[in-house]
């Protein structure tokens, strides 16, 4: 193997400047220090890594290293963001942010296990072969931010990244406590030399809430008559971040914090996830029947609204409804203009059949789905003009190509025609109040608050768009995930044989049904999801492709059970 010399020539001062020579002695000296538990190995998923954050301490110095690696590679800013999202408070994870603000390229997920897995007498070699592989200039600079989110091990797993950004010569700015879409777009501010916007915590507030005002000096109601906004904030950074912010937007627009962090756990009975997958209000969130309520997740880029109703029965307003909310404005405001953009609303197979349905039949915006996995959904919503995606877990953002954004602010500053120039300053007004880089919780929110103002919407008025069709979810554990092949984002079973037509033969029997099953990404379970039109036959729709899925892949354990 042709050896790799670690040397970098000294560079002038300043922001992103290389650091003196070195060799790779200070990278084995500085990696003793965060010694790999021998036999420990994890892998980078779409979140990134994540386990408890006691066996954790290697892998972030070693992501400083590879952002090092990664930034001389892009000649650009890379970001590492310490954060386990909505994971139990105890554990904790890190994950790479590209140039844009998007995800870690594949090919870098790779190196990225390849090299937190390397035994300590192998890492010099791994990270040559990493090197060779991409073909690493190693004079180029290296500039790495990092942020991370309010656990208590976060603090010195991120002091852990900042060592491995040293031993490899890069430079690198700690933002601190950050949102995880904060940090995103801290990366393209930077890479975009300023033209996304300003790259401070201050810069992102001002951003959003200019836009924030700006869309919503329209509004007839001015909110006027509506309660406040609640938000759950799972006890995590969005609760430190939503305070700050408070102090830049209109008066028009009142919050009120809930689950802070300063009595409750991180995520524990509360949060988005909780909300989601619960179907119930977190705790430590008094409702009122009709006020408008939300949550975040622990490191606030998901989102999803409740309420309760007259009835007294619990509605969640999910990433399905969040998109079709959006989708339907935009669409409403490119008709106003007269564009010929494209817009398309990206789905995963979770999304409920009447969100679908109500898009394409009623909004006429075209619904394409992608596998599950919000890497997946972002690249398949930069093939349109306007690319809208959510997952129903409630991550999720809207894409504008380069040449409809030119349009629309050419438009905005140059239509003679009056309502044609306003639909176009709305537009604009929602590019720069919409986070681009990743599904933000803030940012989201505001979107979502500035259209219910605009369209003079309450929460039952935005639920009352289309009705879900009652679903269920259940898991069936297998002695190997990999026997289930999937075709068709997901939606439909490959392997093992005989079980897609089975599926389809439970199908027939209900009306408006639709079931699919997929492995999980992370352990020996199959994922079943089934919907009807009813929540009794959705119930025993999911028990039945779960009977089947336990008989034809491999199931172990007691055999599953009917739903109640």
């Amino acid at each position: 193997m042709r050896r790799v010399t670690w040397r970098v020539p000294e560079a002038p001062a300043g922001e992103g400047a290389a650091l003196a020579e070195m060799d790779f002695g200070t990278v084995t000296r500085s990696s003793a220090l965060h010694a790999k538990p021998p036999g420990l190995s994890s892998q980078y998923g779409t979140a990134g890594f994540r386990t408890k954050a006691e066996n954790l301490d290697h892998t972030m110095f070693r992501m400083g290293l590879l952002a090092v690696l990664r930034s001389k590679q892009t000649k650009s800013t890379i970001g590492v963001m310490v954060t386990a999202s909505h994971n139990p408070e105890e554990d904790n994870g890190v994950k790479l942010i590209d140039p844009l603000g998007e995800m870690l390229a594949p090919s870098w997920e790779e190196h990225a296990t390849y090299l937190a897995n390397a035994e300590e007498p192998e890492l010099q070699t791994v990270l040559s072969e990493i090197c060779q592989k991409e073909a690493l200039d190693l004079q180029h600079n290296a500039f790495v931010v990092i942020g991370r989110d309010t656990r208590s091990s976060s603090k010195e797993l991120s002091e852990s990244v900042v060592d491995g950004v040293a031993a490899l010569g890069g430079q690198y700015h700690d933002y601190g406590l950050v949102t995880t879409p904060q940090l995103h777009y801290m990366v393209c501010c930077r890479n975009t030399h300023g033209n996304y916007g300003t790259a401070t915590v201050e810069g992102y507030y001002q951003k959003l809430s200019k836009a924030f005002t700006e869309l919503t000096k329209q509004a007839v109601s001015q909110r006027d008559g509506h309660v406040c906004l609640k938000v759950d904030c799972a006890n995590g950074i969005g609760a430190l971040k939503l305070k700050e912010l408070e102090h830049y937007l209109p008066g028009c627009l009142r919050i009120h914090t809930d689950n802070d962090g300063l009595k409750g756990k991180l995520n524990h009975l509360c949060g988005a996830d909780f909300v989601k997958v619960h179907q119930k209000p977190p705790v430590g969130l008094e409702m009122k029947t009709g006020e408008r309520c939300c949550s975040f997740d622990g490191d606030a880029d998901r989102i999803v609204y409740y309420y309760i109703g007259t009835d007294g029965r619990f509605h969640l307003l999910d990433g399905d409804k969040i998109a079709t909310l959006i989708s339907t404005f935009l669409k409403e405001l490119l008709v106003k203009t007269g564009q010929t953009l494209t817009l398309a609303v990206i789905q995963t197979a979770y999304a409920n059949g009447s969100s679908t349905r109500y898009l394409e039949e009623n909004m006429k915006v075209p619904v394409h789905c992608a596998k599950t996995g919000v890497k997946h959904l972002h690249h398949k919503a930069q093939e349109f003009d306007v690319g809208v995606y959510f997952e129903a877990n409630g991550h999720g953002t809207v894409l504008f190509s380069k040449a409809a954004e030119e349009k629309i602010r050419h438009q905005a500053e140059n239509e003679k025609d009056n309502r044609k120039r306003e639909a176009a300053k709305m537009l604009e007004n929602m590019i720069d109040l919409i986070n681009q880089a990743i599904g933000d919780a803030i940012s989201d929110m505001l979107v979502i608050e500035a259209i219910l103002a605009l369209k003079n919407f309450t929460v039952q008025q935005w639920d009352a768009i289309y009705t879900d069709l009652p679903n269920r979810q259940l898991k069936v554990k297998v002695a190997d995930r990999r026997v289930i092949d999937t075709t068709d984002a997901e939606r439909q079973a490959v392997t093992p044989p005989g079980l897609q037509e089975k599926i389809n033969a439970l199908v027939k029997k209900k009306k408006w049904a639709r079931a699919f099953v997929r492995p999980s990404g992370t352990e020996d379970v199959v994922r079943v999801y089934a919907e009807a039109d009813t929540q009794e036959n959705a119930d025993n729709l999911a028990y039945e492709v779960s009977l089947a899925v336990y008989h034809l892949a491999g199931g172990v354990g007691e055999e599953p059970k009917p739903v109640g």
